[in-house]
This record gives C-alpha cells, structure tokens and sequence, in this order.
C-alpha cells in the first residue's frame, strides 16, 4: 500500500485529489495539510511514502517544505503541484529534493501513474515540460565544466541511461530503448546518482542538462 499525503492550501483541490487517489486499492491518503509547516508536521507524526506538495501554500511554500520533508529520517518521496504560471518554482522545489512535478489540470490517469512511478523510485517528469522548464529557468551555480568532470566518472553504458533519464524515461523506458534488464537499468541509475553525488534522478538530470549531454 502506497501512503500518501496531499499538501495544498486550496480545499476543493484536496478533496479532489483525495476521492481520485482513495479510488486505486494500492493507494491510501493517510494525511491531508493546508500549508507547507503543516505537511511537514504531518510527515513526521506519518509514516509516508509520497507526499503531493503545492508550490504556494501559506506559513511555509512548497519549496522549503519540500526540502524539510527530504530532510526527515524516513523521507518521502515529493511530487510538487504547480501550473505553467509557476515553472521557476518548481525548478527550485525539484533542486530542493523534489521526484517530479505535475500540473493541476494532469489528467487523472497520469496523477495515479505518478505516484506509483514516484513510489518505486522513478521520477515523474513530463519529457516536453521538463526540458522547456530547466532550459529555461535552470541557473545552476555547479560550472558546467564541472559538471562534465563528474560526467567523466560514468561508463558509455551508464552515460546512456543518463542520457534517457534526463529525457525523462523511467526505468521501463530505458530498458526497451537500450535492450536491457529493468533489474539492470535499476542498477546503473544506482551508481550513477552515486558517481554524480546526486540525492535523486531529478538532479541528475539537471546535472547531465548542465553538462550539456542532453
């Protein structure tokens, strides 16, 4: 059973959220907050396994919320709620720890895909979005040729995976796309979070996007 916990200031999006996820039998919200420093509250009293977090909430954002909730000692993964409006935020709650981000208007189907890709250690970013928003708004302090340096510590195999990861493939992706093991492409992104000094897929792909390899 996934545990999840919704963070949004906005009751109607919550009590949404709350009857889609209720639906699917492997999922069951647990906890349900009205600000960030609730969430975070919430997170420590719970036992979660994703918690759903706005970008704006009052008492504390989303962002440093999401940074708190990765700071716990059995963090949860986050996928932060935003629209199009919002992008340079969440460009800083997925650089403060967060596995993907979602749109509000998601279709149904790809808000319940993504807490289970989140939950089993995927991350959950829109290829087309993705890019359009770190291109944009990425403005990392990590030199680009630094980020090469680290680059250089990868294998051509596990360069490959990195390259899809950063595309936005999930594990399952990958596999078909290189002809490997899913079990395989599991144990690269391991050692490639590893050898970029990287917390989670998300930041490795800003790293490879800061490298250039994508």
């Amino acid at each position: 059973m996934i545990r999840v916990m919704i963070a949004d200031d906005d009751a109607l999006v919550r009590l949404g959220l709350t009857d889609l996820l209720d639906g699917d039998d492997d999922i069951d919200v647990v906890a349900q907050a009205s600000d960030g420093l609730h969430a975070v509250e919430l997170a420590t009293a719970h036992r979660l396994d994703v918690a759903l977090v706005d970008v704006r909430m009052p008492r504390m954002d989303g962002i440093t919320a999401t940074a708190r909730l990765r700071a716990l000692p059995h963090p949860p993964k986050v996928i932060t709620l935003t629209t199009f409006d919002l992008d340079e935020y969440v460009y800083n709650a997925l650089a403060a720890g967060a596995d993907g981000f979602l749109l509000k208007d998601t279709d149904p189907a790809e808000i319940l895909r993504a807490v289970h890709l989140v939950a089993a250690g995927s991350a959950m970013l829109h290829p087309a979005a993705a890019r359009r928003l770190i291109d944009r708004y990425h403005h990392s302090g990590r030199p680009q040729a630094a980020a090469r340096a680290r680059l250089r510590q990868l294998t051509p195999r596990e360069r490959d995976v990195l390259t899809l990861l950063a595309q936005g493939g999930t594990n399952a992706d990958i596999a078909t796309a290189l002809g490997m093991r899913e079990s395989t492409v599991k144990a690269h992104v391991s050692r490639i979070l590893t050898a970029l000094e990287v917390t989670n897929r998300v930041q490795a792909a800003l790293l490879a996007r800061d490298a250039g390899l994508t």
